[in-house]
């Protein structure tokens, strides 16, 4: 059986890779790492980097923890036991340009001890990357989809439909009537099946991991040239205000982290550095803005 340990170990990896081919991507800032533990059990490497050529903020994290769960937490886990472990990679980018999206990609494990004297314990893989443009350009938005559909089609036929349509219902602002952005794929409680052994899901995840810094390199060196003005600046925070709307309304990972004690500054460090709330703003009839929000809804087909 596949350790919590390996596990943990295989996501340090994956953290490094990740981080390497980021600064490659870049070309003038480098990630800070900040060792941290947490109160109760484990603790993690927060990596961030800011300033650069195309990176405004980001953070590539890793944490591996354990102790007791707070009542709230079982509560929505829906489960009797106290003690668990963690394990995961969460990554969030803000570029610097308008045309370049914002991304984000987590891949976790969680385990906690069988109820039952001498049972398996209950354990489960998730995760999944998303993308939410500024500008939602439909060429990228299919690159990006067709990427995904590729990583899960290698692992199991319904995968890309199934967490496809999860994410659309997942990275939804409810109050907005809006998704986040063009989606991707999301997936929880992840475990083996008649169709697909433990072993398999765990590859599964590892190569969602690694789908990240081919894809995202793709879209960022195919925008990271393009001219823009003030305006799609302007709409460039006015997104942004949306995506620390959702992370701060409905992330489930945010929560969980807050209510596990986690460290503060790597939770939120998802936010973006520079976001704006403008008053009931209208995008002009016909514009690029327009035609975004028109495309930020459950249910579009992307793939080819």
């Amino acid at each position: 059986m596949i350790s919590k340990e390996q596990i943990a170990e295989e996501y340090k990896q994956i953290q490094d890779e990740i981080c390497s081919a980021l600064e490659q991507l870049d070309g003038q800032s480098s990630f800070v790492e900040e060792i941290w533990e947490r109160d109760g059990g484990g603790g993690g490497r927060t990596r961030v980097i800011q300033n650069g050529n195309i990176l405004e903020k980001g953070g590539v994290n890793f944490s591996a923890v354990h102790g007791k769960l707070p009542e709230s937490v079982k509560r929505g886990l829906k489960v009797e036991q106290e003690d668990f472990f963690a394990t995961g990679v969460s990554i969030v980018m803000h570029p610097n340009h308008p045309m370049v999206p914002i991304i984000h990609m987590n891949i976790r494990y969680f385990e906690m001890p069988s109820a039952v004297e001498g049972g398996q314990p209950s354990r489960w893989f998730g995760g999944g990357i998303d993308l939410t443009p500024h500008y939602v350009i439909e060429d990228d938005a299919r690159f990006f989809h067709d990427q995904l559909k590729t990583t899960c089609d290698q692992f199991h036929p319904d995968f890309y439909h199934r967490f496809k349509t999860w994410a659309d219902d997942y990275f939804f602002i409810k109050h907005r009537n809006e998704t986040r952005g063009i989606g991707g794929i999301f997936y929880d409680r992840l475990t083996a099946s008649d169709d697909i052994s433990w072993e398999n899901i765990f590859e599964f995840s590892k190569a969602v991991g690694r789908t990240f810094a081919p894809v995202y390199t793709e879209l960022v060196n195919r925008n990271r040239h393009k001219p823009y003005n003030k305006q799609q600046q302007q709409w460039q925070y006015q997104r942004r205000s949306r995506y620390a709307e959702f992370n701060l309304v409905y992330d489930a990972g945010t929560k969980f982290g807050l209510e596990t004690n986690g460290r503060i500054e790597s939770i939120l460090m998802s936010l973006p550095p520079t976001a704006q709330w403008l008053y009931n703003y209208e995008p002009e009839a016909g514009s690029e803005e327009e035609t975004t929000l028109s495309l930020l809804k459950k249910g579009i087909s992307w793939t080819s």
